[in-house]
């Protein structure tokens, strides 16, 4: 998206009233103040003028305006179930991610929407199909929401999966009430460190370092969060969108590492706009080596336009940090590329 169409976007989210998430009351803690979440440590967010000077010095690579399937190739088909000992995990397009363990199906950030914005034809509009069909979709059983922001909480594809699967929806701190009031059932809130077990699957809400906003007044007005899911095939830690932080290494101390992570490594440019809020490939690559996963994935690019750098280049940079040093396997996958793994094998 050209910057000055990212301050357009960002004047008609200003104006918006009717995405405003309400307002939470809970306990003062470590990162909420009684009306506002925060990072731990704080992160100064950008502002206005921030966003208003990356409009006027952006250096932006143009991305094709649509990528097609290559010849021969297409969406895929997940299995309806995985059980056992295996752990599938299919890349659908920026961050969401189809979970396949211990005989559940769960949904990252799910988004099928051509735009994600504030309304049907305004915001970032995606240059690639979803690398597994909506309707190929298998039955869901949870969804987890990493944070507010359009491009990870889409409500025109929460709506199709409540409807058609009534998941259970899982989101940070002050989402819960505004889900339900928007058509999405079965929303269940989640503080940092909080775990819920649906079947057999232990699902948890991590630390992240982000921001959340749909409006004009509710910055912050919810908890933004990372997460943990873990059956009898293995352990996937999903990063959400995120900044480098010390809360990689918090996860590993008290989880452990986790057999797979979802790591974001795209949005990241200009680095002096980007920094706080979304990690490098560079700082993905620590992330990954502080969490001790087995396989890295890396998500969050190649779909939906929203900084300066190439539709690509995240991916080449990926590479090039992964020289050198010896790390686990980190891959950038296809749109519907699946890795089926076997966590507990020798």
């Amino acid at each position: 998206m050209r910057p000055v169409v990212l301050v357009m976007c960002c004047l008609a989210l200003a104006s918006s009233t009717t995405a405003c998430s309400q307002a939470y009351r809970g306990p003062v803690s470590g990162h909420f103040d009684g009306k506002q979440f925060h990072n731990d440590p704080s992160v100064v967010p950008p502002n206005v003028g921030d966003l208003l000077w990356w409009s006027l010095t952006a250096d932006r690579i143009p991305w094709p305006d649509w990528v097609a399937w290559p010849p021969g190739s297409g969406p895929s088909h997940p299995p309806d179930v995985v059980d056992g000992d295996e752990l599938r995990v299919t890349w659908v397009n920026h961050s969401t991610m189809l979970v396949q363990v211990g005989g559940m199906n769960i949904l990252t950030d799910p988004v099928w929407s051509d735009v994600v914005g504030p309304t049907s034809w305004l915001g970032p509009r995606r240059h690639h199909a979803p690398g597994v069909r909506f309707e190929d979709l298998p039955h869901i059983d949870a969804v987890v929401l990493s944070h507010d922001h359009f491009d990870h909480l889409d409500l025109p594809t929460l709506r199709r999966l409540s409807a058609r699967d009534a998941p259970a929806v899982f989101a940070g701190l002050g989402n819960a009430a505004w889900l339900t009031a928007s058509s999405v059932a079965r929303a269940t809130e989640l503080d940092w460190w909080e775990c819920r077990t649906v079947r057999s699957v232990r699902i948890c809400a991590l630390p992240a370092q982000h921001g959340s906003r749909r409006g004009v007044a509710d910055g912050n007005g919810s908890l933004w969060v990372s997460y943990w899911i873990e059956g009898a095939g293995g352990s996937v830690y999903f990063a959400g969108d995120t900044g480098f932080g010390p809360h990689f290494a918090q996860v590993r101390q008290r989880m452990g590492a986790p057999c797979v992570s979802l790591l974001p490594i795209a949005a990241y440019r200009p680095r002096w706009f980007m920094k706080g809020n979304h990690m490098d490939p560079e700082e993905a690559v620590r992330a990954h080596d502080l969490l001790g996963a087995k396989l890295g994935i890396a998500m969050h690019f190649a779909t939906f336009e929203q900084s300066d750098e190439g539709m690509y280049q995240p991916g080449g940079e990926l590479g090039l940090a992964l020289r050198g040093a010896p790390h686990a396997p980190f891959v950038v996958p296809a749109f519907g590329e699946a890795r089926v793994v076997r966590c507990h094998a020798e």
